[in-house]
């Protein structure tokens, strides 16, 4: 396996030009267990740990924009906390702290796991993924980049640059429910995020890619965010749930805990 260690993003967008097939790692926490497992065996590895530019962030125009090198320790404290909460709540739930210094919002992208633990919060944000080729640069929905189990849609040669999403100042709620309290994968779990007269929920680890509960949202904010029609809400959240039996959960169990996740995040919020 070779592995080029490119100093810039220029150079890595050029390596992955003369090389399109080449695996992209960042932190390498999903990677290097497929690898260990003999899951995969690529045959060149470009590896962006040394790209400072990568792991910038910035704030604008109550706009935030976080490189796909920033990790999820990072995000996990202030001003995340303040800035965008579910993501940092998110990024707490993520494996252990040595796990959370080397996992990236990138990463999590490029993987597009059903499970990956920002996901749900970048979709219920309507975030925009920006990335880079050696010829151009373009943005594209979240939801659009999803398109899949393990799917996404990046072409030959690009390479995800940063996330972009809105600085609300209001109140959002990330829950996941596991096997146990820490390191573990979601056996489900919901972001709720409140803007202005509407509640957005998006879900994890309960269908093919992240799912956004987007007829429960209009049936709400037609009820004026009533507190008292959060149950029936929460029922209509776990109504557009697609979960599937493995060794980790039950389908009925995962909707069950979509029903109560979802009426416990839409309570803080409005409460």
């Amino acid at each position: 396996m070779s592995v080029v260690s490119p100093d810039s993003l220029d150079e890595a967008l050029e390596a992955l030009a003369a090389d399109p097939e080449a695996h992209v790692v960042a932190g390498g926490t999903d990677f290097m267990v497929e690898v260990n497992f003999d899951h995969r065996r690529p045959e060149s590895v470009v590896s962006l740990h040394r790209i400072e530019a990568l792991r910038s962030w910035s704030d604008e125009a109550d706009r935030l924009r976080i490189g796909s090198g920033v990790t999820c320790a990072t995000l996990e404290r202030s001003p995340f906390t303040a800035l965008v909460p579910a993501l940092a709540q998110a990024a707490r739930t993520v494996g252990s702290p040595q796990i959370r210094n080397a996992a990236t919002v990138g990463g999590n992208l490029g993987t597009a796991s059903p499970a990956g633990d920002l996901l749900p919060v970048l979709s219920a944000l309507d975030a925009t993924v920006v990335i880079q080729h050696a010829r151009g640069a373009r943005s594209i929905s979240i939801h659009d980049f999803l398109v899949g189990p393990k799917r996404n849609a990046l072409e030959a040669g690009e390479l995800v640059v940063a996330t972009t999403l809105p600085v609300l100042g209001e109140r959002q709620e990330f829950v996941k429910v596991g096997m146990r309290n820490a390191m573990v994968i979601a056996v489900a779990s919901v972001a709720v995020v409140r803007i202005g007269a509407r509640l957005n929920v998006a879900l994890g680890s309960v269908g093919p890619t992240v799912l956004r509960a987007r007829d429960a949202e209009a049936w709400f904010a037609a009820r004026g965010l009533d507190v008292a029609a959060v149950d029936e809400f929460a029922v209509r959240v776990a109504a557009e749930a697609r979960p599937i039996d493995d060794h980790r959960s039950t389908a009925e169990y995962r909707r069950h805990a979509v029903r109560v996740c979802a009426a416990r995040a839409a309570r803080r919020i409005l409460r």
